[in-house]
């Protein structure tokens, strides 16, 4: 139980990682965020980060030869998606009006395309998993969506801080981050 516990935190905080940079990169683009918007926002993270591996599980019991085909679209899915919001976040950075602390506001839409596109990797942790039973699988997942809650709660601290002192630059540098973090993605698929 110790080592199942052990290796389900290990897989939270190695999926964390993509949410921990776009969280950062929010951060940076919203220095004056709420206590509850940063709840919701890393919330969303983690119920994606928990859902997705549950999904992969799911298809290999059910319909895995399906999967296979989708999981060579994933790097390239994430990569268009994360230049897309990074690109964008750039565009923004001209327009912003930094004595606000806001520089456009976080929709739901683009939350939830920055929740997939973080997550989607996720999926294939369902293999990993593969041979839990649903209550063990549901276990790993929810300490994964946890672990992913918490990272990107201090994600967007940070991003928050920094955007603080970094002011006119802020929103670009998360802009950059995304579009870095989306080819990352993508070139380590192809190792």
């Amino acid at each position: 139980m110790i080592m199942f516990l052990f290796n389900s935190i290990l897989m939270g905080f190695g999926l964390a990682m993509d949410a921990f940079s776009v969280s950062l990169a929010n951060g940076l683009k919203e220095t004056k965020m709420s206590i509850r918007k940063t709840v919701i926002i890393a919330g969303t993270f983690g119920v994606f980060q928990m859902i997705m591996p549950l999904v992969g599980w799911l298809c290999v019991h059910t319909i895995s030869h399906y999967f296979e085909i989708f999981d060579k679209a994933v790097p390239f899915i994430a990569l268009f998606l994360l230049v897309y919001m990074g690109i964008k976040m750039i565009r923004e950075a001209k327009i912003c009006d930094i004595t606000t602390g806001t520089c456009g506001v976080l929709t739901l839409s683009t939350l939830l395309l920055q929740a997939i596109a973080t997550s989607i990797d996720a999926l294939s942790v369902g293999f990993t998993i593969s041979s839990y039973l649903l209550g063990k699988a549901f276990l790993a997942t929810l300490i994964i969506g946890i672990m992913t809650f918490l990272i990107c709660v201090v994600g967007l601290i940070i991003g928050k801080k920094a955007g603080e002192q970094l002011p006119n630059k802020a929103i670009f540098i998360g802009g950059i981050i995304l579009i870095f973090l989306g080819i990352e993605i993508f070139v380590r698929s192809l190792i």
